[in-house]
């Protein structure tokens, strides 16, 4: 027959081994959560990179635009290649 000290150790036993479990399946939730939000914050960052980039890019066309306006350029004649065709048959 088992004694009570034995069987107090056992219970004692058990639940140690049932916390370690659990605490280890929380923390791989609570890893892979961290990791998810570290992944969207990255991914949110890179759009505002790439917007910035895309505004600067706008902005240096717009200029373009209106350097050749300023020096008397008809929008015609602008670098598309079926424009400067389609101006030479005038």
């Amino acid at each position: 027959m088992v004694g009570k000290i034995e069987r107090n150790k056992d219970v004692v036993q058990q639940l140690v081994e049932s916390a370690a479990t659990h605490v280890g399946r929380i923390t791989v939730i609570i890893t892979g959560a961290v990791a998810g939000v570290a992944r969207e914050i990255g991914d949110w960052v890179t759009d505002g990179f790439e917007m910035v980039e895309a505004a600067k890019k706008a902005d240096e066309d717009g200029q373009r635009d209106d350097d050749r306006r300023q020096v008397g350029w008809s929008d015609r004649f602008s670098d598309d290649r079926y424009e400067l065709e389609a101006s030479d048959d005038d």
